[in-house]
Parts: structure tokens; sequence; C-alpha cells
């Protein structure tokens, strides 16, 4: 069986050097204290930042997911069909597709490759 090894973090890395930097002998040890003690301190506050961000945009894509939902009916549509339904900055068929696809996983909807006029097999979505 293969050892795992745990990928060290920077705060992991500033933690270690700080128990190494208190032990030292070193001149300027109560600077490197502080200085690392910074960083773990912008570490912490980058971290909640980001958290801060992923709940913005789950939140966002939660609402657009709601959208596409509405829009679903019991007649197979095409993604672009369904993105020319929504009005609004940045909605892409990309952002629709992924939404579409989110939801038939979860079984709200589902999916089958259709023929489109041009001969084309393009990907029909409707409410479950």
């Amino acid at each position: 069986m293969a050892e795992t090894t745990v990928k060290m973090t920077k705060k992991d890395w500033y933690e270690l050097i700080k128990g190494i930097v208190a032990e030292s002998e070193a001149e300027q040890k109560a600077e490197m204290i502080d200085f690392i003690d910074a960083q773990l301190d912008q570490l912490a506050k980058k971290a909640e930042k980001a958290k801060e961000r992923a709940g913005k945009v789950k939140e966002e894509g939660d609402e657009l997911r709601e959208l596409v939902a509405s829009l679903l009916t019991e007649e197979f549509q095409t993604a672009d069909a369904l993105t020319a339904q929504i009005e609004g900055e940045g909605i892409t068929k990309a952002k629709v597709t992924a939404r579409l696809t989110q939801l038939v996983k979860a079984g709200v909807a589902m999916k089958e490759v259709m023929k489109a006029e041009d001969g084309r097999k393009v990907m029909h979505y409707r409410a479950v």
C-alpha cells in the first residue's frame, strides 16, 4: 500500500518557521516573528475573502439555475432557445448549459439528442 503524504500549506510552513525562529538565538527574532504573524494574518484574510466570493458565486448560480428550471416545459428545447429567453448581461450558452446539466443530474430535467433542421445532432432539454 502506497504511503500518502499530506501537502503542507503556506500556513503550515509559516507556523513551522515561526516555531524554529522562536527557538533560535537570532538577533532579529522579534521582527521575524512579527513578519510571520503578518503573513499568517494576510493568508487568513485572503481565505475569508475567497469564501465570501465563493458564496456570492454560488448564490448567483442558484438564481440562474432556478430561472433556467422555470423556463423548461414539457416540450424539448435546445440550450440556444433557452438562452435566447433569458435577458441579462453575462448570460451565455455555456452558463445555461452548465445549469441544465445540474438540473439533469438533480432529476429536474431530462436531455435527449435530436437532429436539428440542418441535420446536426443537438442536445434538447425538457422538464421531467
